[in-house]
């Protein structure tokens, strides 16, 4: 199954609670009401007001320069800017050094240690020599959830007694990583936010650890968000660019909410980009973004 297929089952529930299909089923002409129409559509799937006051204004604006009538143009037109909302950074992933690193951080309950293991069995799959790194040392369960992911997908791990400072598991993952001549690194880490400082200066510390033990590599730092969350999302993703230095988010569990909208509100308000997207529990269901299948797949 192809991306375009498990996304457009994965917004199920986005596209039956805000009806886009609807909207432009019953369009008779871009007047004041199918605009009003159109903003409370957005604004149900958690867009957020300021991406969709910028949406509709931009639709506006297009629609009258170019004289769009049909809902077809329409439809079109919004397509194009919704995705424009979605391509604002960089959807690549860059890993080009051996080794890289991924850093992963999130609070805890949105997925991010089966996010790892999937990545850790993706990038496995391709060839490359992965090392997980035990990196969340505060949660009882965290090592061994990650040493069964290591099992499965495959590859090595580095891991310390629970309550060990993880910021020498990351310096001892550094090292093995270039003794072990591993391709990519991926590093979990504490996700609790009852002590948001203190985190925080934990992230800090780690990505100067990994900066001083790898220097040259190229380090992806990315948040894993649980879209049913929503808006919630958006603060917590906030709270962590300013001291993790994000390069991109991972949105997991699209098939469970229908808040998908939240995807235009990170990039739309932080300029972060989507780079992987979580649709269900198999290995393949986390999928690299695509901006232009994702939007089709909402207004379809």
């Amino acid at each position: 199954m192809g991306f375009f297929d498990k996304i457009f089952g994965g917004l199920r529930k986005t596209r039956n609670t805000v009806q886009l299909d609807g909207l432009f089923a019953d369009f008779t002409k871009a007047d004041d009401d199918f605009y009003e129409e159109l903003e409370e559509c957005l604004i149900l799937a958690d867009v957020g007001m300021q991406v969709t006051t910028k949406v509709v204004s931009d639709l506006r604006k297009k629609v009258k320069a170019d004289r769009l009538k049909t809902n077809v143009e329409v439809k079109d037109a919004l397509t194009g800017i919704l995705t424009g909302v979605l391509t604002s950074g960089d959807l690549n992933m860059h890993l080009n050094t051996k080794p890289s690193v991924i850093l992963m951080v999130g609070v805890n309950g949105v997925g991010k240690t089966t996010t790892i293991g999937k990545l850790a069995a993706s990038y496995t799959a391709e060839g490359k020599k992965v090392l997980l790194v035990a990196g969340d040392t505060f949660r009882a369960a965290a090592a061994e959830q990650l040493t069964v992911w290591s099992e499965r997908a495959g590859c090595g791990i580095v891991r310390h007694a629970e309550g060990s400072d993880p910021a020498s598991v990351v310096f001892d993952g550094c090292t093995a990583a270039k003794a072990r001549g591993a391709d990519i690194v991926i590093i979990d880490t504490a996700g609790r936010l009852h002590n948001k400082a203190n985190l925080m200066n934990e992230l800090s510390k780690i990505t100067r650890v990994i900066r001083r033990e790898l220097p040259d590599c190229d380090l992806e730092t990315l948040m894993v968000l649980d879209a049913t969350t929503g808006q919630n999302g958006l603060i917590q993703a906030k709270q962590f660019a300013e001291s993790a230095g994000l390069t991109g988010i991972v949105l997991t569990k699209l098939d469970g909410t229908a808040k998908g909208g939240i995807v235009f509100a990170i990039a739309g308000e932080m300029g972060l980009p989507v780079k992987y997207i979580g649709v269900g529990e198999g290995v393949d269901d986390l999928m690299a973004f695509n901006p232009g299948e994702f939007v089709e797949a909402l207004l379809k």
